[in-house]
């Protein structure tokens, strides 16, 4: 059976030696995080999570969830119990505002313990996940009336949220929703229309579900442009705040899933049902944006998170499977062979896993701490930089961690032979909930267009060149450290990379845009190799200094740091050099094929 342990240890290294958050203690929620309250944070969420969701993570994978002949769905067994833990310890609402109940503690905060969960159990951390995105959205765009409403009982958990944007016949394409909303006179909206894949669009955890339904009020304009959002509730409130009448909204049927079992994922039926619009008439996407920025987040946490606990069973597995002897001589002549750990191509897969996680974790709070400053500072100038930032970043994000989490699951997979595709050992489940990361909150060849096509050119290049400024920086005042030049020297070669590609298209898509199209994935991935390499240069820095200044026991780990920022730059980073060649070679023969040939 697999198992998990947080990696605690790592995100105090990160948030209190690499990141250094005491210099974030001028910033609302940062002065409440003391060193003990944050040390408490951190060992009470992995208890919990290694403890309570863990155990349940297989059980969820076995049950998964049953719609039953009167619409309602069950969740597995143990899952109530779990989410009643959940939120009954504050988790949901740690970092949500305080005048609705929350904690008002740093977002950086809830993205750790959002990796700890998702490591733990990923269809489970899906509901409360998502709860936290339609508070965001609700916070950012709706009138105080209906954040009176629905804050405090979402924030407190006893209420869940949803988000409904995908329809039968459309996905990305959002233009094409035909989902309706027809004034009453009264203020309210009555919706009519289906949404597929709802993830938690109905479950047995909470005593009413939010639902944030984007829809086209009756005479809008046709297309992106006529989209309104709307708060459409399970059970309509009454003024009291209590639950009142059923609302016209039902689960039509849950989709059979390759993973996340243990979350519904609904087909939701609107007949007629009560809403109330969320920010303005035909904005609804700029009200959307911001759970689907927040989800884009917690999803790429989910690929790291779903690589980190596939990688802690390979290596147990591979310490603990005798095959074969090792290459230079018997390491185990007590046994009949030795452990496969010793084999140069099982390392060279299980330190691909660990440098890519513990480079990805880093990047994670690097943008959280972005986000926190984005939202809480009250220095415009760092606010805008900060912003710039996270909008860059969260694309790459997105599309990076959640394909290498899968291709890392694979990975780990491997490792157990034939016993990885045996269901009992539990590795298949971490490569099929990983593969719906890459594809929902946005096909990761979304994210790359996105990526090319919007966050690029942005305010003329405004973030991108902050970017290439910080990591040029950074091995510039770092160059003369002769301990940190085989990294340095790695980095500032992909990040030529970067910057020659990035070019390429300034020259050569405004004319052909198919140039940037064909290379948008590419370019995404080079992105996040060099934003990795940035984050082992952060972090070996740190380790170096530290070794220098006598470790105060902690030597093993630090040395392990710089082995694997090495790992990165001798067998990762070469990868830029032959992303840029695939960008550099345009769209001609990508396009060159009639469809009919295919």
């Amino acid at each position: 059976m697999p198992s998990y342990r947080a990696p605690t240890a790592d995100v105090s290294f990160l948030l209190n030696d690499v990141f250094g958050i005491e210099k974030y203690g001028n910033l609302p929620g940062f002065s409440d995080l003391s060193p003990d309250m944050l040390e408490a944070i951190l060992s009470e969420g992995a208890k919990l999570c290694e403890e309570m969701l863990q155990p349940l993570n297989r059980v969820g994978d076995l049950e998964g969830c049953k719609r039953h002949d009167d619409g309602r769905v069950t969740t597995p067994k143990g899952f109530k119990e779990a989410y009643d833990a959940y939120t009954g310890g504050g988790w949901l609402g740690l970092s949500a505002d305080p005048e609705y109940g929350g904690q008002g503690l740093p977002y950086t905060m809830g993205a750790i313990i959002n990796e700890f969960s998702s490591s733990a159990n990923m269809a489970f951390s899906m509901y409360p996940g998502l709860t936290m995105g339609a508070i965001a959205a609700l916070h950012t765009h709706a009138n105080s009336e209906i954040k009176a409403t629905y804050l405090p009982k979402m924030i407190e958990g006893s209420w869940s949220g949803t988000m409904n944007l995908t329809e039968p016949h459309c996905g990305t394409d959002l233009g094409l929703i035909k989902t309706k909303a027809a004034p009453q006179g009264d203020g309210s909206y009555k919706i009519s229309g289906t949404k597929i894949f709802i993830s938690a669009g109905e479950q047995d955890l909470t005593e009413n579900i939010i639902h944030l339904v984007l829809a086209r009020i009756e005479g809008a304009p046709e297309g992106v442009k006529g989209i309104s959002l709307f708060v459409v509730p399970k059970f309509l409130p009454k003024p009291d705040g209590s639950i009142g009448a059923r609302n016209a909204v039902s689960c039509g049927s849950i989709e059979h899933k390759m993973g996340i079992h243990g979350n519904s994922t609904c087909v939701m039926n609107y007949d007629g049902a009560t809403g109330w619009l969320v920010g303005a008439e035909n904005k609804g996407l700029n009200a959307m944006f911001v759970m689907m920025n927040e989800a884009r987040l917690g999803v790429a946490i989910q690929g790291l998170a779903q690589s980190e606990a596939a990688y802690q069973n390979a290596v147990a597995y591979a310490k603990d499977r005798i095959q074969g002897r090792a290459l230079t001589g018997t390491k185990e002549p007590t046994k009949a062979a030795d452990p496969i750990i010793v084999h140069p191509d099982v390392r060279r897969t299980l330190l691909s896993i660990r440098a890519f996680n513990e480079a990805a974790r880093a990047l994670v709070l690097w943008t959280a701490l972005k986000s926190d400053v984005a939202h809480r500072s009250d220095d415009d100038k760092a606010k805008q930089d900060a912003d710039d930032l996270l909008g860059l970043m969260t694309p790459v994000l997105k599309g990076v961690l959640t394909d290498c989490g899968f291709d890392n699951a694979v990975k780990a997979q491997q490792m157990f032979g034939g016993h990885g595709y045996i269901e009992e050992w539990g590795m298949s489940q971490f490569v099929r909930d990983a593969r719906i990361a890459m594809i929902y909150e946005g096909a990761n060849g979304i994210q790359a267009l996105d990526l090319v096509g919007r966050k690029l050119p942005r305010d003329g290049g405004r973030a991108v060149m902050a970017f290439f400024n910080e990591v040029q920086s950074f091995i510039k005042a770092n160059e003369a450290d002769e301990s940190l030049k085989p990294l340095l020297g790695a980095l500032g070669k992909s990040l030529g990379h970067l910057q020659q590609a990035t070019m390429w298209f300034m020259q050569n898509a405004m004319a052909n845009p198919d140039n940037a199209g064909a290379g948008s994935s590419d370019y995404m991935h080079l992105f996040g190799l060099v934003a990795l390499g940035y984050m082992w240069g952060l972090q070996a820095k740190v380790a170096q200094a530290k070794l220098a200044e006598g470790a105060n026991g902690d030597a093993e780990r630090l040395e392990t740091k710089l082995v694997l920022a090495k790992f990165y730059a001798e067998r990762m980073l070469p990868e830029t050099g032959a992303q840029l060649a695939r960008i550099s070679s345009g769209s001609t023969t990508i396009m060159g094929l009639p469809a009919d040939r295919f």
